[in-house]
Formats: C-alpha cells, sequence, structure tokens
C-alpha cells in the first residue's frame, strides 16, 4: 500500500472526554466507515502504558486504523501490549522502530516521558510520518519551535494530547467568550491543585533496574545516572525531575492554559514573572505562582491582558475569589474576568457565567455544537479529511508559553522580558540557558532531514 499523504497540513479527565465523544459522535463514526480500505491508516506507538495506551488505544478504536508496532523501553509493558495483540511488532529500543518499520507507517503517537517527546517526535516527521504528540509538546522551548517548523516544513498533520481541547465544554468556553458574553476581558486567573514537584534532595542510595527495563534508553537523550529504586523516576515520578518532566505547569497548564489560550486568541507572551519557590538542583518545586503579559486584542479590554498560574495550594486572592459571590473555586480551571460579568471554567467541566457581582447567573445563549473527538480528527486528517484542531502550528506557541513559567521559577520575582521571534530573554540572558538542552552523545534525532 502506498503512504497515505495528507491534502492538508489526568487519566479520569481522559477517560471522561473519550466516553463522551464516542457515545456522541455517532455521524463521524459513519464517516469514517464509508472510507475504503485501501485508506487504513498503518499506525505506531512510542509508549505501550499509562497515557501512551489511552492514546493508541484511542487511535487503534477508530475504523480504518491498523496499530502495526509498538516500542516501550521496559518490556514487560510492551510484552503486555502484544499479548493483547499478537501480531503487534514490539521494540525496545524507538530508533530501531523507525529504523525497521519507518515504511510500513504513515502515523505515530509520541506519548513518553517529556523528555523524549521532540527526539522521538522529530526522528519520526524526519522519515515523513505524521504525529500525534503527548502534552507538553516538548521538554523545552527550542524543542516545541523546532517541531512546529518541521511540521510546517514538511506538511504533516500532527496533534498535541490535550484531548478536553476537543471537549464540547472547552469549545463552548472558547465560544462564550468571543461571543463577548462577559465583555472583554480584563484579566485571567488558572490553577491546579497538583503537586508535581519535590523539595527533598537527591536519594544518595541506588539501584539495580529491573531486567526487563532499558535504563540506557530511557534516559535517552538526557545525561547518564544511576538508577535510584522505590518509583523515583519510573514509572510515573519523572515529571517531578528536572531533566524529565516539566512539573505541574508543564503537566497540567497545556490542559487549562488551552482555552484560555484559543479564547482569547493569545500570541508569545511580553513579559513573564514567577513569585513561588524556586526549583531544587534536581526537581521542580509546587506551589508556583506564574505572571504573563500578553499582547492585547479585539477581545481584551487593554492593550495587555495578563493571565496568572497557581499550583499545588496557590490560588487566586481573596479579592478574585470574592468576585464569585458564595461559589467556591473548583481544584482545577480558570476564572475570567470581564467588563460585563465573569466566567468560571472547571478543568473538564462545562463554563458557568456569572454577573459582575458574582451573586446571579448570566444569561447568554449557547449553541449546539457539533461532537469532537480528538483521536478521531487526527486519523482523518491524515487520510486526507479535514484538519486537527491542535496542530502543532497551534500547541507549539501554546506549549512554548506554559514552559516559560518554568525558566521563569528559576528567577523568582525577576520581570523576564521575551522575544519570541529571537527565542530569547532580552533583559536576563543568564535564562537563555534553559530554552534548550544537549542532547546526550548517540541520541541525536535520527532520519532524513532532506
Amino acid at each position: 500500500m502506498s503512504r497515505v499523504t495528507p491534502t492538508t497540513p489526568s487519566r479520569r479527565s481522559f477517560l471522561k472526554v473519550a466516553a463522551a465523544t464516542t457515545i456522541t459522535a455517532p455521524w463521524f463514526v459513519r464517516t469514517l466507515k464509508s472510507a475504503p480500505p485501501s485508506e487504513k491508516v498503518r499506525h505506531a506507538s512510542f509508549g505501550a502504558s499509562g497515557m501512551a495506551a489511552a492514546d493508541w488505544g484511542a487511535i487503534s478504536r477508530v475504523p480504518n486504523v491498523q496499530l502495526v508496532a509498538i516500542a516501550d523501553v521496559d518490556m514487560d509493558r510492551a510484552n503486555a501490549a502484544k499479548a493483547k495483540q499478537p501480531d503487534l511488532r514490539v521494540y525496545q529500543d524507538w530508533r530501531e522502530l523507525l529504523d525497521k518499520e519507518h515504511k510500513n507507517l504513515d502515523s505515530v503517537n509520541v506519548s513518553t516521558p517529556d523528555h523524549m517527546h521532540a527526539p522521538i517526535g522529530l526522528s519520526a516527521m524526519h522519515y515523513g510520518l505524521n504525529v500525534y504528540g503527548q502534552k507538553p509538546l516538548a521538554h523545552n522551548v527550542s524543542e516545541c519551535r523546532q517541531l512546529a517548523e518541521t511540521a510546517k516544513a514538511k506538511k504533516l498533520v500532527t496533534q498535541m494530547g490535550i484531548q478536553v481541547h476537543s471537549s464540547n465544554d472547552y469549545r463552548m468556553a472558547v465560544h462564550l467568550i468571543q461571543a463577548g458574553a462577559i465583555g472583554l476581558v480584563k484579566e485571567v486567573h488558572t490553577w491546579s491543585s497538583k503537586k508535581w514537584g519535590d523539595s527533598s534532595p537527591l536519594p544518595e542510595t541506588t539501584a539495580t533496574p529491573p531486567a526487563a527495563l532499558d535504563w540506557n534508553g530511557w534516559l535517552g537523550v538526557a545525561a547518564e545516572r544511576p538508577y535510584i529504586g522505590g518509583g523515583y523516576y519510573h514509572p510515573g515520578n519523572w515529571r517531578k525531575r528536572l531533566d524529565f518532566g516539566t512539573g505541574t505547569f508543564g503537566d497540567m497548564g497545556c490542559h487549562i492554559y488551552d482555552p484560555v489560550f484559543a479564547a482569547l486568541a493569545l500570541t508569545a507572551p511580553l513579559s513573564v514573572k514567577s513569585d513561588g519557590p524556586v526549583p531544587t538542583e534536581t526537581n521542580w518545586a509546587i506551589d508556583a505562582k506564574v505572571f504573563y503579559t500578553f499582547p492585547g486584542n479585539k477581545f481584551t479590554e487593554g492593550k495587555t491582558v495578563n493571565v496568572t498560574w497557581y499550583d499545588g495550594d496557590q490560588r487566586p486572592s481573596a479579592e478574585i475569589a470574592a468576585l464569585l459571590g458564595e461559589r467556591k473555586l473548583p481544584s482545577q480551571g480558570s476564572v475570567f474576568i470581564g467588563t460585563k460579568g465573569l466566567m468560571i471554567l472547571p478543568h473538564v467541566s462545562a463554563p458557568i457565567l456569572l454577573q459582575p457581582d458574582g451573586k446571579e447567573e448570566l444569561a447568554f445563549e449557547r449553541p449546539k455544537l457539533e461532537p469532537a473527538n480528538h483521536w478521531q480528527q487526527f486519523v482523518e486528517a491524515v487520510r486526507g479529511n479535514g484538519t486537527t484542531s491542535a496542530s502543532f502550528a497551534y500547541s507549539g506557541p501554546l506549549t512554548e508559553a506554559v514552559l516559560l513559567g518554568g525558566v521563569a521559577s528559576r528567577f523568582k520575582g525577576e520581570t523576564l522580558e521575551w522575544n519570541a521571534e529571537k527565542l530569547a530573554f532580552t533583559n536576563q540572558p543568564e535564562a537563555n540557558q534553559y530554552l534548550k538542552r544537549e542532547y546526550r552523545k548517540g541520541w541525536e534525532v535520527v532520519g532524513s532531514k532532506a
């Protein structure tokens, strides 16, 4: 079969959105089932369990998709996937999968720890493959820019794994703001109660990696170091570690900032400042408070608009909370403050419109939205039908903005002025070292760069 060529360029949250979109989208399924067998998308997954399993599971359940291969550094996980699908080809080294399988593939999902998103995603695109990449799009700002530019240059279909982006709740929130339901937006406050950080020093004890785990492969582009047992790195606590994860903001910011970014049509921030704790030598901090100033536009009251992020135990001030009347802030979400009212947007829940005093709900007509499914959208675009809503052209700048917050956390109290075109802070050169990383020798991006 010839390669398909596109014609256009929290676990609980995932299950809720996947279930809702699967049940409410029969029109989309009928369209997919009518496609001829020759248009089957051949797909591979980088990552076998956890969010990777959620991604390849959702993609492979879309009609006209064949899951061909999976790569995972933990062979126990890879073999568990093969047990469900005996004809699946499994690999422990993602580079070997690409080398041997790229001619048999049309698309991949990259659902690994954050530090490997860009090296694998870029390599796949250099081989001409369409990419569904988990959030955050990359581990650092420079990688985000490379992913977006490569996707554009090669005219590939891309989608970032912010599946709530396609939910009716978040799409409705974007509609309400842009329709003027609360007037022009004056400021936004957004937060997550998660605590992907660790103030403890690096443990002095080390351990032998499990027999099924390729620890060198797990490290990938990161510098060599001993394995630490007790789940310190693998399988989940890597999010807390500077070299592998992006903290709470990187994990949840791409979800929760998404409707803010989309509703206000935000571009790159002008500046960013952190008032929260500073990371340790090896770990991210918690209880962040990060202030952004973005250029204003037709959806905002002034020439600039402020968006503030909080995580852990941090929340908007008592003055902001008082604007909501008797309503309590959700554990994760946003509040938009407008000239005519307020909008509370709980994470993965319907937006709530309030009068300016917060005492009563604000009436505003809400249209019926056509259902959408994030994974089906990607598959259809690969097959040449339509486009994705969170392509790297959109999710790249979104992730760049989020990751700047992590950089700012290293410079507590300093306002860092950002020049997106130059990909640099203009008033604090020392901060620019955190915008990219040196890849470990032997783990460079692979594939044809022509």
